[in-house]
């Protein structure tokens, strides 16, 4: 096991940026989110559905980038195909969208959480420090994501609210472990 998740690490660091801009696009549309809470609704069926859809192809690209060298490769391409998929249907059903939106994010944040715990123990496993971060910063993402889906009816402020922070606190998360990467990068070259 050990030897899967070194040379998945391995072939992770070659592409470290997409994560750190994956974070950066995270936390720019949480701040976003913030400062527009009237109109953020709406605006906020737009964002993800554009938000999600560039996160797909970020992610597929990443996996089939890296598709030689790392075993658990299909599962980056899965999560990537996923969030295209979400994004698309968002994109392609905007008055549906803004009813459910809740439930889109909800669900979707919840993936995006228990990923980040995968791969905060995945970073552990390769004894990279501070991998306790990432662990906490995946476990706030599902609190979010539960507190998003425990209340999908009430569309008001806090569910606005609640989205900003768990898009900040998973750009947070991408950004650490960009970082992390790099690091690991630097100890393999």
């Amino acid at each position: 096991m050990a030897t899967t998740i070194l040379s998945s690490a391995k072939s992770a660091v070659k592409n470290w940026w997409i994560s750190l801009l994956i974070g950066i696009i995270y936390i720019i549309a949480g701040i976003w989110v913030f400062q527009t809470p009237l109109a953020s609704y709406v605006s906020l069926s737009i964002l993800f559905s554009a938000f999600i859809f560039v996160s797909g192809i970020f992610q597929i690209f990443f996996s089939i980038s890296n598709r030689k060298n790392m075993q658990s490769w299909g599962w980056y391409l899965a999560g990537g195909i996923l969030d295209l998929i979400i994004g698309l249907l968002l994109m392609t059903h905007p008055l549906l969208t803004m009813t459910i939106l809740p439930l889109y994010v909800g669900f979707w944040l919840v993936f995006q959480g228990i990923m980040a715990i995968g791969l905060s123990f995945q970073i552990k496993s390769a004894d990279v420090p501070n991998w306790g971060w990432l662990l906490f910063l995946g476990i706030l993402t599902l609190v979010f994501s539960f507190l998003v889906l425990s209340n999908p009816i009430f569309a008001g402020l806090s569910i606005v609210y609640m989205t900003a922070m768990a898009l900040i606190t998973a750009g947070i998360f991408r950004i650490i472990l960009a970082f992390g990467l790099k690091k690991m990068k630097n100890s393999f070259d």
